[in-house]
């Protein structure tokens, strides 16, 4: 104890990730289905590995680019070229060990200790723990859920506001909530963050994973409505689109002039990714979007028997998500989401993150990852409704 004393008060006091909590209690309980990892069943597509062994048998295992190999960011361009039609500088983006290399990044070269960064939640608690970590207080605005969607109260978000604010943290689609901001929400947000000088910070990991109307095949996006070189920070990765969640390889998406201070901080956190990784991610981008139409075209049938499976019992809250992989789903009476997830990886032997791992409005939650299994899916669905209809009868 008098050795933990000597740490920082971050570190002292900063809390474990409910996520990886419940993971570690249940993870090697005999036959437990788990839901509680955001990332799916299938193993990186062979053709991806293959690049990165073919560039680790030639011996690329040295120092890179600290900004990632030219190869990759160009393969970047081309693949935003090719998605968001129109056209982009490989100045613009940087590559990380990540998307969390990538979002720390991001809170290291715009915020420090006494600022303020606002975050609509429930949200990924990735965001607020760096910030925290860091000295700077993640400033928490709560969603609302009613007549069974859930909503971000723009004139909330911007009171929120304070001469201390850095800027907003915007994830859309929303991890937990599956809720995705529209072109009209984010264009109030580029407005306002405008008018006040301060930064958009955007996680649009789930992008292409979005089930809207109109035939569009990804999620609106800051792209669409802001300038190249506005105070606008994208971090990414390759881990959800493209099956690849071990390789920790992600992006950073920038205005130009920022290019040689990410440069400075991803020297002096990590050196610089593996190039035989970056190898694999080229490969990726150039020939994965049929991939990505797969694994979205499986998320979208698997939240549909969710629903189905979910929709009849009167004691749970939930939406139908328009984006990413997850159910975030309230049952009544439920007041302890750690407890409960806990006590339903007992009773049911089935895993789900509790919601309080989201901010303090995900409290009365569970999130379920539906990117999995047919067959572990139904039987996992299953087990959680007879533990409803024991535990939360009608």
């Amino acid at each position: 104890m008098n050795m933990i004393s000597k740490l920082t008060k971050p570190a002292q006091i900063e809390p474990d990730s409910g996520i990886v909590k419940v993971a570690m209690y249940g993870f090697t309980k005999p036959g437990i289905i788990p839901f509680w990892s955001g990332e799916g069943n299938l193993p990186t597509p062979e053709k991806f590995s293959n690049a990165a062994a073919a560039s680790l048998a030639k011996g690329e295992t040295f120092y890179t680019f600290q900004r990632g190999i030219p190869e990759l960011r160009e393969a970047l361009v081309r693949y935003h070229q090719r998605h968001f039609g129109k056209s982009f500088s490989v100045e613009n983006f940087c590559v990380t060990g990540g998307g969390m290399q990538a979002i720390q990044t991001a809170i290291q070269i715009i915020a420090a200790d006494g600022d303020e960064i606002i975050i609509p939640t429930p949200a990924w608690p990735n965001y607020a723990g760096p910030l925290r970590i860091q000295g700077t207080k993640p400033v928490e605005v709560s969603m609302t859920f009613a007549n069974g969607k859930w909503a971000l109260d723009l004139n909330r978000l911007f009171a929120a506001i304070t001469p201390r604010t850095k800027a907003i943290c915007l994830c859309s689609p929303s991890n937990p909530l599956g809720w995705v901001a529209s072109k009209a929400d984010l264009i109030a947000i580029r407005d306002v963050c405008r008018k006040a000088g301060i930064w958009i910070l955007a996680d649009e990991v789930y992008s292409k994973f979005y089930y809207g109307t109109g035939g569009a095949n990804r999620a609106p996006s800051f792209l669409d409505i802001c300038d190249a070189e506005e105070q606008l920070i994208l971090c990414n990765t390759f881990s959800k689109n493209w099956a690849m969640t071990g390789w920790r390889v992600g992006w950073i998406q920038a205005p130009k002039i920022l290019g040689p201070v990410i440069e400075r901080i991803i020297q002096y956190n990590t050196s610089g990714t593996a190039v035989f990784l970056q190898r694999g991610c080229v490969t990726a981008l150039d020939e994965g979007d049929d991939f990505i139409e797969l694994q979205v075209e499986k998320a979208r049938k698997n939240r549909d028997t969710v629903m189905s499976a979910l929709k009849d019992f009167p004691q749970l809250r939930l939406s139908v998500p328009d984006g990413a992989f997850y159910a975030f789903f309230g049952i009544d009476g439920m007041t302890d989401s750690m407890a409960t997830a806990m006590k339903i990886i007992d009773e049911a032997n089935v895993g789900f993150a509790p919601g309080v791992a989201f901010g303090e409005a995900g409290e009365g939650y569970l999130r379920m990852c539906y990117l999995k299994e047919e067959h572990k899916l139904a039987e996992g669905l299953e087990r959680l409704s007879n533990w409803l209809k024991i535990s939360h009868p009608v």
